[in-house]
């Protein structure tokens, strides 16, 4: 019985890293769009890390609950633009965009969607047999 109790651990500990996974790509979208006078300024895209928890070795070895390690900056160049019309050109008439990818951040988001609907399928159908198995009881 407390192997299903564990469940709920590690599923909600999922729910978690997934949230900070979507606030990562929400964030990563809202600024897909701004600009900036220099390299240093523009957006840089932001992904968590994720690293299991491992609570022992033995038979609850398999019980590892996720947590998020950190959260990543991306190291690769925001684009340079030309466009010497706008209002944030530099000297030689380029804006500088950032480096997210807003196929990958959307390909993200439908992963990290679907991975959270798993888990809450997961602590709803472990409530369920813990509902069953306490039926059992009464009867």
């Amino acid at each position: 019985m407390s192997n299903l109790f564990k469940i709920f651990e590690v599923s909600g500990s999922a729910l978690s890293a997934q949230s900070v996974r979507l606030n990562a790509v929400s964030s990563n979208m809202a600024n897909a769009q701004m600009v900036s006078q220099t390299p240093e300024g523009a957006y840089r895209s932001k992904h968590p890390v994720f690293a299991t928890v491992l609570q022992g070795l033995g038979a609850d070895s398999t019980s590892t609950p996720v947590r998020v390690a950190g959260v990543m900056e991306s190291q690769a160049q925001p684009r340079a633009e030309y466009a010497p019309q706008h209002p944030l050109a530099d000297e030689q008439g380029y804006v500088y965009r950032p480096n997210v990818n807003v196929v990958e951040e959307m390909a993200n988001m439908i992963s990290a969607s679907r991975s959270y609907q798993n888990n809450v399928e997961v602590m709803n159908t472990t409530k369920q047999l813990l509902l069953r198995t306490l039926q059992l009881g009464q009867q």
